[in-house]
């Protein structure tokens, strides 16, 4: 006589009602948003759509948001992977406290974060009184723009990096150095390699984060048309104006740029995660 076996006790509920669960989560949180911003791009015309987003007002806030959003994308590859080297292969006094505070832009409302660079920056700012007698200035510019959005973002570039470098082998690296590499032929050959989806995954990200910021950077941006107006604050302007059409326009042009983005990093991580794997 065999005894029956137990049913194994499940944290979380069966297939059915988990699935039930996410799908409406899914549809609350993300398809009924997206498709309130179809419903009002529906009544636009194409004709209508491209008078607005052509507009000349329209056109210097993209160029204003995605300029910025890719100078700072830049700044976080660089930046980001060295942060994400140092926190991973180091071990140093306060390194804990530095870890945390890589994730402090995500637990930072952006309004407080956007206040917080505008007494830093501004004239009469620790960092803005230094760079005032060398004509430079930060606040109320497009390189307030830029330190806003590289604030916000830098979090996914360290983040997705990190567990990249802790699954590097260092006996590679000693390898390498045994071999006669020098440093930068161990760099780009042996580091930089395998290393490379993690950074694209993290760029990409980066930068999709910062063409929709909006609390952060409205603050230091100086908000003039033409010179330093986002797209964000121009949908705001247009919802204010209840040209919802309008505002929807512009939200449609940022979310298919984004869309378009996120979908050719996939194609481009997979495609360099095989071609990785086939030259081993």
């Amino acid at each position: 006589m065999t005894a029956l076996a137990r049913p194994q006790p499940r944290i979380l509920p069966g297939f059915s009602l988990s699935l039930g669960i996410t799908l409406l989560f899914l549809c609350l949180i993300v398809l009924l948003p997206l498709s309130g911003l179809l419903w009002q791009l529906g009544k636009l015309g194409p004709g209508d759509y491209i008078r607005v987003v052509s507009s000349e007002r329209v056109l210097a806030a993209l160029r204003v948001t995605i300029s910025a959003a890719a100078l700072a994308t830049l700044i976080n590859g660089v930046f980001g992977l060295i942060l994400a080297w140092v926190l991973t292969r180091y071990r140093f006094p306060g390194r804990g406290i530095m870890d945390a505070l890589v994730d402090l832009p995500f637990a930072l409302p952006t309004a407080v974060a956007g206040i917080a660079l505008v007494a830093l920056y501004d004239r009469s700012g620790w960092v803005g009184q230094l760079l005032e007698p060398l004509g430079i200035q930060i606040a109320y510019t497009w390189w307030g723009i830029v330190i806003a959005m590289a604030f916000t973002s830098i979090p996914f570039a360290v983040r997705a990096i990190q567990p990249a470098i802790e699954e590097l082998d260092p006996a590679e690296e000693a390898a390498a150095l045994t071999l006669g590499a020098n440093g930068r032929e161990m760099f780009f050959r042996v580091l930089l390699r395998p290393l490379l989806p993690s950074i694209l995954t993290g760029v990409g990200l980066s930068f999709v984060r910062s063409l929709g910021e909006f609390g952060a950077v409205i603050f230091i941006a100086g908000n003039m048309p033409y010179e330093t107006e986002i797209a964000s604050l121009l949908i705001l302007i247009r919802l204010d104006e209840f040209d919802y059409p309008a505002a929807a326009a512009v939200a449609g042009t940022l979310l298919a740029l984004s869309l378009v983005l996120l979908v050719a990093i996939n194609v481009m991580q997979n495609r360099l995660q095989a071609y990785l794997r086939t030259e081993g």
